[in-house]
């Protein structure tokens, strides 16, 4: 029976291959989707949204254990599809301590364990990983939690195995990342103005095709 990684923000992986085979989620194909909501009660609903989304992953079968890292390059996230908002989310992000294009939200597997996976059916997953923004870990060195489906895609005639992923993150607190005007400078002033228009918590979702690697690899050297 094959079997596939569980990948939680990004990636699950199928087993009936050989150990430690990598597949990967190509930023440049355009179907790859990260969206992030932050919905204030008494303020605006913020949406931040991307298709550059990259993973490099492999499977061990022998442990049943896949790792790697998922990220999505900040100069990528467009907000609201507005210049000032993302210029500001960028701000926000990197604390105006680095480069915007140096910034990256990541999530990283080490030995994530996976379940089975009958081919063309979805299977749920649950897990939790760390994340990163700008290279900085939660503030309490905590993990998030992700919830979502995974699903084996029949492979037609010599073509590479595909995984698709469908994660989803709830109560993603960007405070405990140091994202907001409170950690940037030039925003101390609007810090409390800011306070109801922004939320502090959202949701991220993401939708994913990982790839057997080998052809792509090639294309990254």
């Amino acid at each position: 029976m094959n079997r596939a990684a569980l990948w939680g923000l990004f990636a699950v992986m199928p087993a009936a291959v050989a150990a430690a085979e990598p597949f990967v989620v190509d930023p440049d194909t355009g179907n790859n989707t990260f969206t992030a909501v932050f919905d204030a009660p008494l303020g605006e609903r913020i949406t931040a949204v991307s298709s550059s989304v990259s993973c490099q992953l492999n499977l061990d079968e022998q442990t049943s254990t896949a790792s790697g890292v998922c990220s999505v390059p900040l100069t990528e996230i467009r907000v609201d599809n507005e210049e000032t908002k993302t210029g500001h989310f960028q701000q926000w992000s990197t604390n105006k301590k680095m480069p915007p294009k140096q910034c990256k939200f990541e999530a990283h597997l080490n030995m994530v364990h996976f379940g089975e996976l009958l081919p063309g059916q979805p299977v749920r997953f649950s897990v939790d990983i760390p994340f990163t923004v700008c290279g900085r870990s939660r503030d309490d060195g905590g993990k998030e939690h992700v919830e979502g489906t995974v699903v084996l895609l029949p492979a037609e005639g010599g073509s590479r195995k595909t995984v698709k992923i469908r994660a989803h993150l709830e109560k993603f607190s960007r405070d405990r990342y140091r994202v907001g005007p409170k950690y940037t400078d030039g925003w101390l002033a609007r810090v409390q103005s800011l306070a109801n228009v922004v939320a502090d918590e959202g949701t991220i979702d993401l939708t994913l095709f990982a790839k057997e690697g080998k052809s792509q690899a090639k294309s990254q050297k």
